[in-house]
């Protein structure tokens, strides 16, 4: 055996003993999922038929090969006051915008694609302390009513900066849990309870301490335990390294606060950037030079900071699918994102439906 061969024979030698633990260092992206604003900005105040819904919205369960882009779509938003005073046993969905109906619902479970609703919005902050401050288990029980009656999972949008209602919204938690209990595997589509929190910690610094003290951890109590938060988009597209620092930012914790906030397992949140802008931007049409194909290494190996977390982010959430603001532009044609996260469904091979998720 040549000197050159001995080395590549001691090399892979080396390798098979070492690299199994290197390669489990990256995981898979597990979460691949769009916002969905609907046709009217977020209100989805008309009901739509299926046929033109699909002419607007195909790409998101067809990339081009018949595969869907995603295997999430959060519908926004609901409106917490209504879903408190209007959702009963005798009309489960009298709460929800009349747009979201079991027809849309459909549309994507029959792909495989999870759906979701997400409560609150930056617009409705002032609605959720209403709904809180009224009867935050009684939100929690209708929440729970709309989930089990539509098979969707429910998300938390609760952007109260300044003094959010901790207490109540953990009564709402609990509320929720009691009719739908954590469900490790998953499968239970109505037992998934998320929480949105900021790009980073240094915004609902409250709700960020909180959850991650007590409502994302593997050893929460399961009547307080959600399943992960998303870490929203900021202000405007970051650039890889913004957005990476933000990220980090909730992997490391902020021990300096007063009270600190503990760090966040990887396995526990989402990273989100924008869909789209004024214009369509590379989220959408390239994926090549976009955000999730330029921090797609750092999201699937990040390290936790406490012994037994996993490595790597579950994944990624785009804002927003379809019309989600009058100063953004509208994914529909000629809009569509197949070339964007379309691609990056195929690139990192996103499974479809969405696997049990990692706890830790």
């Amino acid at each position: 055996m040549s000197m050159r061969s001995l080395v590549f024979a001691l090399l892979g030698a080396w390798l098979s003993v070492f690299a199994p633990d290197v390669r489990a260092a990256v995981q898979s992206i597990d979460v691949y999922g769009a916002w969905h604003c609907g046709n009217d900005y977020c209100t989805w105040s008309t009901v739509r038929g299926v046929n033109e819904f699909d002419q607007k919205n195909r790409w998101l369960i067809n990339r081009g090969d018949g595969t869907p882009s995603v295997n999430l779509v959060v519908l926004s938003f609901v409106h917490p006051l209504d879903l408190l005073n209007k959702t009963n046993d005798a009309n489960p969905l009298a709460g929800i915008p009349v747009g979201m109906t079991a027809d849309i619902v459909n549309y994507f479970k029959v792909q495989n694609v999870r759906v979701m609703l997400s409560i609150g919005g930056i617009t409705y902050t002032k609605a959720w302390n209403q709904a809180l401050a009224q009867d935050a288990a009684k939100l929690g029980r209708n929440a729970a009513l709309v989930a089990t009656t539509l098979g969707v999972g429910i998300e938390i949008d609760y952007e109260e900066n300044r003094s959010p209602n901790l207490e109540g919204l953990e009564q709402f938690i609990r509320a929720y849990r009691a009719e739908l209990p954590y469900d490790v595997n998953g499968a239970n589509h109505a037992a998934r309870l998320t929480i949105d929190l900021a790009a980073g910690d240094r915004w609902l610094i409250a709700i960020t301490r909180k959850a991650t003290a007590d409502w994302l951890r593997d050893t929460s109590l399961a009547e307080v335990r959600l399943d992960y938060a998303n870490a929203m988009v900021p202000a405007r597209q970051p650039s890889a390294r913004d957005a990476i620092a933000n990220w980090q930012e909730h992997v490391d914790g902020k021990l300096q606060y007063a009270p600190p906030i503990p760090p966040l397992a990887p396995a526990k949140f989402t990273g989100s950037v924008y869909l789209v802008g004024g214009r369509v931007i590379p989220e959408c049409n390239r994926f090549a030079t976009s955000l999730q194909s330029s921090t797609s290494s750092f999201v699937r190996s990040v390290q936790g900071k406490e012994a037994g977390m996993t490595p790597g982010m579950l994944g990624y959430m785009f804002w927003a699918a379809e019309c989600s603001g009058t100063r953004n532009v509208c994914t529909a044609p000629p809009n569509t994102c197949e070339s964007g996260v379309g691609v990056g469904a195929t690139t990192f091979n996103v499974p479809i439906p969405m696997p049990p998720l990692r706890q830790h």
